[in-house]
């Protein structure tokens, strides 16, 4: 069969900046999932084209024509070119599978337009929709934790075609994307893994893509894609230490300040950590993840401020993750302390996020009971005469 994954990493670019960025820094945000698909395609014997669409051009081109099946993964902003992209292959008599973030959270929708809906993946799974198991009009799912992913070495095909230079040369942003671990511990309302069971991957898988990556491509950047980075840090940490200092591949990862404590700081740079992005979420809430018990207000500020600091002695560049628009915002106050940590912390890089219910989290379970998801769009009002 002629198997074609499509990876959205974004919609069209709207300028020429913009669409430089995506060139330089989108292209990099490939999921690890759509190109263990292609792996697992290829294992199968099937004629398989992976791409990723990073704003530029017809997405549709990407593929070539005459696919048997496409696989297409997205986040929920860049649904609306997946559907459009699910029409034109139906009637092309192609199978439109989604997968992604999307599809997890709204499945129903995604039915309107695909022929199935998958929401947890694993090879068995790819077999049998290959096979066609599944009539169209499927809600699939594995049914159990994703035990193993592809080596890099093994993805090495879709990771030149999503993070080089037309394929062939690395530069200055090509980044790898690796998953140590899979799902959280927390349970966070807003968060689509909320009830996704944390779980570390088998770590000899772990040490043989950071020998291969530290032999094969020196000094290229790694990105870990867990959802919270090393919440086993010792175990984590041990086997990245088994490639010899001077050796060790740069590293950017997303974690909790709960975890990064401590005599855990400096094993941090010593393994050429580059980049952490802690999720310091709202003065008022969610604070079981920064390290500060139940401290909020002016009291959070100062005591996340200086665990930051300490982070900076060994770590160059930091970010900070905010959440306003919460219940809990009120007044000035959240502004203010905001800038408060922004003056104490100029090495810091905020980024500020709005929450959105996704579906089937508790937020939106909770909105959807007290009113507030909209079921259909409001009409617009007439032009005034």
């Amino acid at each position: 069969m002629r198997v074609g994954i499509l990876d959205i990493l974004t919609t069209a670019a709207r300028s020429w900046a913009e669409a430089a960025y995506n060139l330089g820094l989108t292209k990099q945000y490939a999921s690890v999932t759509p190109q263990a698909v292609a792996v697992w395609c290829r294992q199968m014997g099937h004629r398989t084209f992976y791409a990723i669409y990073y704003g530029a051009g017809d997405p549709k081109r990407s593929l070539p024509d005459d696919l048997d099946v496409v696989f297409i993964a997205t986040y929920t902003q860049a649904s609306a070119l997946a559907y459009a992209l699910a029409k034109l292959y139906r009637r092309e008599g192609v199978l439109t599978v989604i997968g992604g973030p999307h599809a997890k959270a709204f499945p129903a929708d995604c039915l309107r337009y695909f022929d199935v809906v998958v929401q947890e993946c694993d090879k068995p799974l790819i077999v049998d929709i290959l096979k066609g198991v599944y009539p169209p009009g499927t809600i699939v799912s594995s049914g159990k934790p994703l035990e193993d992913l592809p080596t890099v070495e093994e993805r090495m095909p879709e990771i030149r075609a999503s993070a080089f230079l037309f394929g062939r040369r690395r530069y200055a942003a090509t980044t790898v994307p690796i998953v140590a671990s899979l799902g959280c511990p927390y349970q966070c309302d807003f968060c689509i893994d909320w009830n996704t069971p944390y779980r570390l991957l088998p770590t000899e898988r772990l040490e043989a893509d950071l020998r291969y990556l530290s032999r094969c491509w020196p000094g290229v950047m790694i990105a870990y894609h867990d959802p919270n980075f090393a919440v086993r840090f010792d175990e984590v940490l041990d086997v990245m230490e088994r490639v010899p200092p001077g050796r060790r591949n740069p590293y950017l990862m997303e974690s909790s300040l709960t975890i990064l404590r401590g005599e855990r700081i400096p094993r941090l740079g010593a393994t050429n950590c580059a980049f952490v992005a802690p999720g310091v979420e709202s003065w008022e809430g969610y604070s079981n993840k920064a390290g500060v018990g139940r401290a909020t207000g002016p009291t959070k500020v100062e005591r996340v401020a200086e665990h930051f600091r300490r982070l900076h002695e060994h770590v160059p560049y930091l970010q900070a993750n905010f959440m306003f628009g919460l219940d809990t915002d009120a007044g000035d106050e959240p502004v203010e302390l905001t800038k408060e940590f922004m003056t104490r912390t100029p090495f810091v890089w905020p980024v500020v996020n709005i929450p959105h219910p996704f579906g089937g989290t508790p937020l939106y379970e909770q909105y959807l009971e007290e009113g507030r998801i909209l079921a259909s769009m409001p009409r617009t009002a007439r032009p005034c005469r």
